[in-house]
């Protein structure tokens, strides 16, 4: 190996060792790398975490239960009661907590319900393709033609307002869109060498649809699943203010603003509070989704440092 003298000093350095050296990350490294750059998305990650630690822990915290009475009817915000009370007498820091974690189990459940159906519908869909793809995908653009309020409402009518009955319907009006996008992407999927290497392994349909494709197609999966949390509070506060979602003594935040709104100019803070905090998750999980979207993005495949 030939030596040079190095800059400033009188030493001979081996060639070897002024030589670049390339570290390729992997897909998930790469991924969070771009996910971190996104500064609207980390930001409204910190701001959803936060309101998610707030509705889950902050009720065990709170002096005030959602459910209690208190002899100060109709007070606006103050230091006792940070976001005031309702004519009841109920505080409305504690309805909103609960409202907030209501509202938020049921769109995660949506969230998590839809994208596992969706995906393993589609995934299937697209890995068989011929007669199974085209059955399969004529059941899902049947339910995307159903009017997805219409008969949320209808079903959820029947609920008692139970959250779960109503994440349920939704959930099961919703997970098509999901389907497509996965199949789709299998579609392409299917095709290159590591399934292919997979079937000349003896692997089962099973194992690659659930090993190798699913895994793969995980970029898009994640981002639906975002919008569906966004989707899925939003419909829920829309049966909620109809009379049709949660129902008392159960509360959620579609349901504080319905039961606010014939006081929205006397007591303002009812209405306008929990109406904040819907718009605040549904902006989150979007700008979420946006970076998540952006980091998954299939263009960007390797980063050199």
């Amino acid at each position: 190996m030939t030596d040079i003298e190095a800059p400033g000093s009188g030493t001979q350095v081996p060639r070897g060792e002024h030589e670049f050296t390339v570290r390729q990350r992997s897909q998930t490294q790469l991924v969070l790398r771009r996910f971190l750059r996104h500064r609207a998305a980390m930001v409204s990650l910190i701001v959803f975490v936060l309101i998610l630690l707030w509705a889950f822990i902050g009720p065990q915290l709170w002096h005030y239960s959602y459910q209690k009475y208190t002899p100060d009817n109709s007070q606006p915000p103050s230091w006792k009661h940070p976001f005031g009370t309702n004519a009841s007498g109920y505080d409305a820091y504690a309805q909103v907590m609960r409202g907030t974690q209501t509202s938020l189990k049921i769109a995660l459940l949506i969230a998590l319900g839809s994208t596992v159906v969706g995906a393993i519908w589609g995934a299937v869909a697209g890995f068989y393709r011929g007669k199974v793809d085209s059955l399969m995908m004529r059941i899902a653009d049947l339910v995307l033609t159903l009017p997805l309020f219409a008969i949320a409402l209808v079903i959820s009518s029947r609920s008692n307002g139970s959250w779960y009955w109503i994440a349920a319907v939704i959930a099961g009006l919703t997970w098509a869109y999901v389907s497509r996008v996965v199949r789709s992407t299998v579609l392409s999927l299917r095709e290159k060498e590591f399934v292919e290497a997979a079937r000349a392994l003896g692997a089962s349909d099973a194992r690659i649809i659930f090993r190798h494709l699913l895994p793969n197609s995980l970029g898009p999966i994640i981002v639906n699943a975002t919008v569906l949390v966004a989707t899925g509070i939003l419909t829920e506060t829309a049966l909620s203010f109809v009379g049709f979602g949660v129902q008392p003594p159960d509360t959620s935040l579609g349901l504080l603003v319905s039961q606010a709104q014939t006081a929205v100019d006397t007591r303002p803070w009812l209405f306008y509070i929990p109406g904040a905090f819907i718009i605040a998750i549904a902006l989150t999980i979007n700008f979420i989704g946006d970076g998540l979207r952006d980091a998954f993005d299939p263009r960007q495949q390797r980063v050199r440092q």
